[in-house]
């Protein structure tokens, strides 16, 4: 048996998947007019791409003047240990922006020739299964609809 046209795919608030109509938040669309479905993740946190930004600038320029000033040759080995330790401190930086902080999982789309972001968000079951629905009901439409094949035929019973 074909489903109806307002068969629903995924439902949660501000989310809705039908077999017509993805709809997010205000924004809603055709399911047959989105084609070249996509995903991938999103920029990373704008303050922890600063703070990498900030504390290399600032080391790179601690680095320079010990340099143009004569002082690396005057240091001993515990000195230079914590001077390799400091420029570790952007890349601990960047790791634990991305932790607290992971870029979103995206999922980009055309409609009419144009790019669209249609769905964004931080949690990647979420994300899954709204892009799982997206995708079957695309699928319907190309397919002419589910029905499946094992529910429509009888099964086979041995004649006793």
């Amino acid at each position: 048996m074909a489903p109806g046209r307002n068969t629903l795919l995924y439902a949660r608030p501000g989310i809705i998947v039908t077999v017509d109509r993805f709809t997010v938040g205000r924004n809603s669309w055709q399911v047959t007019e989105l084609t070249d479905l996509q995903t991938g993740r999103g920029p990373h946190d704008p303050v922890a791409m600063r703070a990498v930004a900030v504390t290399g600038a600032m080391i790179g320029g601690v680095g320079l003047l010990l340099g143009f000033s004569g002082g690396l040759q005057r240091l001993t080995a515990g000195a230079y240990l914590l001077l390799g330790a400091v420029f570790l401190l952007p890349v601990l930086v960047a790791v634990a922006g991305d932790r607290w902080r992971p870029p979103a999982y995206e999922l980009w789309g055309r409609r009419r020739g144009e790019r669209v972001l249609l769905f964004s968000s931080d949690d990647e079951r979420q994300f899954g299964q709204v892009a799982r629905a997206l995708r079957r009901a695309r699928e319907m439409h190309r397919y002419g609809g589910w029905e499946d094949p094992l529910a429509t035929v009888d099964p086979w019973r041995p004649n006793r």
